[in-house]
């Protein structure tokens, strides 16, 4: 009797065991199909601005914030159940009517983006002038404004306080635009009623301020202002393209810099005579001595300030150069970079690129 006791109470015991995960699962799903339905039934329009390396994870926070999904960590199950596709930048109106699904769906097409915000992309190595036209293209703002704007002594005095990076060496007589090359190469989305100058430049800094803090403590103990790495920085990402490239044409620059020689550095010529490097440079403007041009025999040291808006890779080589044994450098037409010790291994190599058909000089 005692056997058959204890065989019908482990029977009751397994049976109790799996009716209350049925009714867990059962729970869970009721749970899930709640926390993941519409907070209400409100359709008035929510917009939400997916920003540049955004995605359905990140923007969470967002979502909870603007009282569209019900919980976070419902919305990241769904996710996890439904893998849904890459999330697109721009602007979406949502509602509060919207299930998690329907909001997820919203966001993984790129034909919700609403026209109520406006994109700034800005490329490696653009100088200010480029920039300038992009704005004017992308918002009506005129070109001339924004150039106004960022040479501004007032405007610029007033960012000291608020960025660690911006100095008063901005502020040289010689220098064309005070901000050029403080301005972060990147993608920007603004909405149309917060297109102002003050805000385009605001988001843009912010930015610098983000890729340059974590390089602080390494800029510090350089040996060099921060306007002087930023300064290298825009003629490394114009004279190379690769991480490796740009790190030793760094160290190249450094060994000239070390042994007082000019830099000679061709794309800061174009720069010095508001040329385009696809435009012929007069033999005046080769010798003319200013601020900027490292061809000017007479001229020791880096120009008065950057001639582009580098990326991080090139304000990393900048900080961190290649330690090499080399004064020259050279690119040819498929920016191929040869580095050699001395003049005579480097008119070598620029007499086999011409022999070639590779001579870009």
């Amino acid at each position: 009797m005692t056997v058959k006791r204890r065989k019908f109470s482990i029977k009751k015991f397994a049976l109790f065991i799996i009716v209350l995960i049925i009714l867990v699962i059962v729970g869970f799903l009721g749970l899930y199909k709640f926390e993941t339905g519409p907070v209400s039934s409100n359709t008035k329009p929510i917009t939400v601005t997916v920003e540049k390396g955004s995605n359905y994870y990140t923007i969470a926070s967002i979502l909870k914030e603007k009282k569209l999904i019900k919980s976070e960590f419902f919305y990241k199950i769904f996710l996890k159940f439904h893998k849904p596709t890459d999330i697109d930048m721009g602007t979406y109106e949502l509602n509060q009517a919207m299930s998690v699904a329907e909001i997820v769906e919203t966001l993984g097409n790129q034909d919700n983006v609403k026209d109520t915000s406006v994109k700034l992309t800005f490329r490696e190595g653009l100088n200010a002038v480029q920039m300038a036209d992009i704005i004017e293209e992308k918002t009506g703002i005129p070109a001339s404004e924004f150039l106004a704007k960022i040479s501004n002594d007032d405007y610029i005095k007033s960012l000291m306080n608020k960025y660690w990076f911006i100095t008063d060496e901005t502020l040289d007589p010689q220098i064309y635009y005070g901000l050029e090359g403080y301005l972060f190469p990147d993608t920007y989305i603004l909405e149309k009623d917060e297109l102002t100058l003050d805000n385009i430049l605001t988001k843009i800094l912010d930015n610098t301020n983000s890729k340059l803090t974590p390089l602080k403590s390494d800029i510090e103990n350089s040996g060099y202002s921060v306007h002087d790495i930023l300064t290298l920085a825009s003629l490394v990402e114009l004279e190379a393209v690769t991480d490796s490239d740009r790190a030793k044409v760094a160290g190249v620059f450094y060994n000239r810099l070390n042994n007082k020689w000019s830099l000679g550095s061709d794309v800061t010529t174009y720069y010095a005579a508001k040329k385009a490097m696809t435009e012929k440079l007069t033999k005046s403007e080769l010798n003319d001595c200013n601020g900027y041009n490292t061809r000017c025999t007479s001229m020791r040291g880096l120009p008065v300030g950057p001639i582009a808006n580098a990326s991080l890779s090139a304000i990393k080589a900048a900080v961190n150069p290649t330690d090499t044994d080399c004064y020259y450098f050279v690119a040819d037409s498929e920016k191929k970079v040869y580095f050699t010790k001395n003049a005579n291994e480097h008119q070598e190599i620029i007499n086999k690129l011409k022999k070639e058909g590779k001579w870009i000089g």
